[in-house]
Formats: structure tokens, sequence, C-alpha cells
């Protein structure tokens, strides 16, 4: 309101500067037209009633002034002060102070004919003062009232949005651990609160995926390590009774099977565990060439395949193409492939893994028995083992590898080998390759 009343001061004393300015003007140039050349010089010919109406005011002194170019006075009621500057084919206005009174004044030029000759007219400032005031107390009213309905309406706004903040605020503090509901009727809160709130949403949705990947990590462990660890109760038990010493030494023997098939299940958990959406794993992303981990993995895995009498080999180029992952986890995911691959591929067989750069796609075919068409979409979910299936796997390979898969913008499908045999198993990647060098085939 101070701003807008100063502004409307500001206003107010131009336009009546303006007008009264005007009326200045007018008298100059009529006063200007009633002088006339004569021999001796120029003469002012103005009746007296035309006296008595220039200086007619009831509320400001009007004071005029007619001074010939040798700067003799010649007509007049008051000698004025000059313009600051000669006035020419446009008027010059300035103020000024006579008699103690500040003065508003005009100053033309005479006729052509008595060039150098001027006319000042100069008026004291009460109207304008007065016209001023009047606009003020005019505006300022509406202003001040303009301003109240402005506070009503923002305390009214503000308590509106205020009150859906405290039911926002109440509704977070009744959320429990066990219920990470979204918060409900986002879209009816104000705009300046709604981006919180969905970013609230947001965090709750991690939140209770967080937890849904704990919670199924306790079920999965408690769900697998059951048996491994009852049975090797159930051995160890038995070889303390046992007194042969053929009889101890086979119930070692089991005991130490049962401790390998839970170190296997352990490290399969953990693995799961990193590679689930919630697990907040993520920070070690980086640059990862896909054909060196994939050939470091295949060395790891030599033995395991001579043992069983697998051809264990790689199509792919030397190096590249070059994805952004976690090492950890894409090792992993060759890893849980080519163990799989192997674990179900019987004697002489061979298992290959190919590996293209445009697009990127990584798969493992094997010769063994294949997946019915039936069970492949099956076989990728947790702990769940075709029931013809060989072998002692825990049925977590494969599904870990779909969970490592979906983590890079990748997709793990099964399908048959070549010629309709074995096991093909095909890891595309959606997301384009990171720029590397030139690739070379080996």
């Amino acid at each position: 309101m101070l701003v807008g009343g100063a502004l409307t001061l500001a206003a107010a004393q131009y336009f009546a500067t303006r007008v009264y300015d005007e009326w200045l003007y007018d008298s100059a140039m009529a006063l200007a037209s009633q002088i006339k050349p004569d021999g001796a010089g120029p003469a002012v010919t103005l009746p007296a009633a035309a006296v008595e109406m220039l200086e007619y005011d009831q509320t400001d002194r009007v004071l005029y002034d007619v001074v010939a170019a040798s700067g003799e006075h010649i007509f007049g009621n008051q000698h004025l002060p000059p313009p600051p500057r000669a006035p020419g084919a446009r008027p010059v206005f300035y103020d000024g102070v006579i008699d103690g009174d500040p003065v508003r004044l005009t100053a033309v030029a005479v006729a052509p004919a008595l060039a150098g000759d001027i006319v000042i007219v100069a008026e004291t400032l009460t109207k304008r003062s007065g016209i001023v005031t009047q606009i003020l107390v005019g505006i300022l009213p509406i202003e001040i009232a303009l301003l109240a309905i402005a506070g009503v309406l923002i305390w009214f706004a503000v308590t509106s949005a205020l009150r859906r903040v405290n039911r926002l605020a109440v509704e977070l503090g009744h959320i429990q651990t066990d219920d990470l509901a979204p918060l409900a009727e986002v879209d009816v809160l104000p705009a300046e609160i709604r981006p919180l709130a969905e970013a609230l949403n947001g965090v709750m949705d991690r939140l209770a995926e967080a937890r849904d990947a704990v919670r199924r990590f306790v079920a999965n462990a408690a769900h697998q390590l059951r048996t491994p660890l009852a049975a090797m109760q159930i051995q160890v038990q038995r070889a303390l009774r046992e007194t042969d010493a053929a009889r101890r030494q086979e119930a070692l023997t089991a005991v130490d099977k049962a401790m390998v098939r839970l170190t296997r299940v352990t490290q399969q958990l953990l693995t799961l565990a990193r590679a689930e959406p919630g697990s907040g794993n993520g920070a070690n992303i980086q640059s990862v060439d896909l054909a060196a981990l994939a050939r470091q993995e295949l060395e790891h895995w030599a033995d395991a395949a001579v043992a069983r009498g697998i051809d264990l080999g790689y199509d792919g180029p030397a190096v590249g193409p070059l994805i952004l992952g976690d090492p950890q986890l894409l090792t992993d995911l060759v890893a849980n492939l080519v163990d799989n691959a192997i674990r179900y591929s019987e004697g002489d067989g061979q298992v290959t893994l190919r590996l293209s750069a445009d697009p990127v796609v990584l798969s493992v075919e094997d010769t063994g028995p294949g997946i019915a068409p039936a069970e492949r979409e099956r076989v990728l979910e947790r702990f769940y083992r075709p029931p013809a299936s060989k072998g002692t796997g825990s049925g977590l390979g494969l599904a870990i590898a779909s969970e490592i898969a979906k983590r890079h913008g990748a997709r793990l499908t099964l399908g048959a080998g070549e010629g309709g045999k074995g096991t093909l198993a095909t890891v595309a990647f959606e997301t384009a390759p990171v720029p590397s060098r030139a690739m070379e085939r080996v």
C-alpha cells in the first residue's frame, strides 16, 4: 500500500502539473497576442476588463510580466524571474519562489516581429496541491479496501492450504512400517505442496520395496536353509552315535555334501538379495567390458567343465561392448547361466557363450536335455525345478540371472538350442552400449 500510495502521489502530481501548465500556457499566449509593435517599441493594448480576468483567481495569485528584448519590463504586475533558457517555438516551464511562496512559471516568445520579447506568467501552487490531496483522499481508501480484501482472501487461501497440510501430517504420523501405503488424495493438494507429497510417496514406495526385499530374503533363506541344516544335524548326530568307523565316515561325508549344498544356497541367496530392486545396490555402476568379463568368468568354470567332459567355448569379440552396470552382478549373471548349462549338460556335451555388440546380446547354449516350452517361463521363478530335472540344484540360478538382467535393462529368455536340442539362454540388453574402441572377432 505504501508503494501504491507513492505511485498515486507521483501520478497525481504529474497530471495536476500538466493540467495547470496548460492553463498557464494559454494565459501566456493570450497575453502575448495583445503585444503589438509601434514606432517606439512593443506596446500592450489590454483593456482593464481583460486584465481583471487574467488576474482573477479565488485560490492562487496570478502574476505576469512582459519583458522586451532589451530587458525592459514593459507590462505586468510583478517582476518575475527569467526562464533558464530563452523560449522558442515551445514554451519553457520552470519553478521559482516569489515573496516566499513557491510558484510555477511559463515563458513564451512573442510574435516574430518582436523577436526577443517574452511573456512570463506565474501562479502559486495552492490549487495544484489541493487537487493532489483530493486524488490521494479518493484513491487511498480504495487501496486500503483492496488491501483488506486481499488480506482476507490470502488468509482464507493459506488457512485452507494449511488445513490440507495438517491432514497430510496426520496421515504421515499414522503410517506404520508394515503398511507403507501411498498418501491418498495427492491430486487435491495445493500445487505448491503436491510435489512434496509425490516425493514422499516415492520414498514410501522405495521403502516398501526394500522392506519386501528383506522379507523375501528371510523367507527364501528360511525355506532353503532349513533342509540342509536339518540334514546336517541328523548326520552329525548319526556320526556321534556310530561306533563303526566306516559308518561314521559315511555320515561325515554326508555332512560334507550338505555343507557344500548349504554354502552354494547361501551364496545364491545373497546374490539374489543384491539383485533385487529394493536392495539399494547400484552405487557400483560403471562401464563394464562384457567380453573381458565373460572370458574371465569362463576360465573359472573350465575345470568344472573338464570334470564333466563338457566342451566349454566362447564366440564373441575380444573386447567390448561396453555397457553401464555392476561388474559383480554381471559376473554373477554369467556364472549362473554357465553353471546351469554345465550342471544339466550330459557328458561329451557342449556349452558355448556367445556375445554380439550391436545389439548387445549375451547368450549361453548347451546340448543338454533342454527345457519344455511350457516350463520355460516357470523355471525363471524362484525355487522352481521341472519335475523331470536331474541334479541337485536349488532352482535359484535362472531366477538370479533374470533378476540381474532386469536390473541392467535387459531381459532373459529361454529357448531351444541349434537344431531344437538343448537350451539357449539369451540376455538382450535394451540400453545402447557405451561407445568403445574397435572390436576384434575371435
